[in-house]
């Protein structure tokens, strides 16, 4: 009788440590609101140089739209960010309660985490859009001086390409 009281008492102590990872899932969220608020002034701010230039200053526009990409770029980590720390939150302390509200169909998106697989899948995805858009960035402003560099942009494009190809069809093959 003692031991069984003892051993109720450890597992619901042994419970109430999952809720250490709100650590996690509260500093995702406010790195990701940090994120966009950094993505939203780097484009606000390439906005505005575009704003200021006539439309033939053609030196700057390759660094403007680069400043752009950069912060559809802190966008994609926001989003990452927020992945993360809704699938900790779904997978250790409790389903989203407001998002199951209007039906769960309807609410499914990719903040939807029902398993470490799915969180894993929603990551990857937002990840190779994230190499996909700092790959692009870095493109803006490359210079091609002779068959190696051109090799090597083509290699870069067709490798990115290859691995979105990978993701969406690996994708595919579980939902079949």
């Amino acid at each position: 009788m003692a031991a069984r009281w003892i051993e109720r008492r450890f597992e619901r102590l042994i419970w109430k440590f999952r809720l250490i990872s709100i650590v996690p899932v509260v500093l995702s969220l406010l790195g990701s609101v940090g994120c966009f608020v950094i993505g939203a002034v780097e484009v606000f701010n390439a906005f505005l140089v575009i704003m200021r230039l006539p439309f033939t200053a053609k030196s700057v526009a390759a660094k403007t739209i680069a400043q752009m990409v950069g912060g559809v770029d802190y966008f994609v980590i926001g989003i990452a960010l927020l992945i993360f720390g809704y699938g900790i939150y779904e997978l250790v302390i409790s389903d989203l309660d407001p998002r199951l509200e209007g039906g769960e169909e309807q609410h499914t998106n990719i903040l939807s985490v029902n398993s470490l697989q799915s969180l894993k899948n929603n990551l990857s995805n937002v990840i190779v859009v994230g190499l996909i858009v700092a790959a692009f960035k870095k493109t803006i402003g490359f210079e091609v001086n002779n068959a190696t560099d051109l090799l090597a942009l083509c290699g870069s494009v067709a490798m990115l390409a290859l691995s979105a190809w990978l993701i969406v069809r690996s994708h595919g093959a579980g939902h079949e």
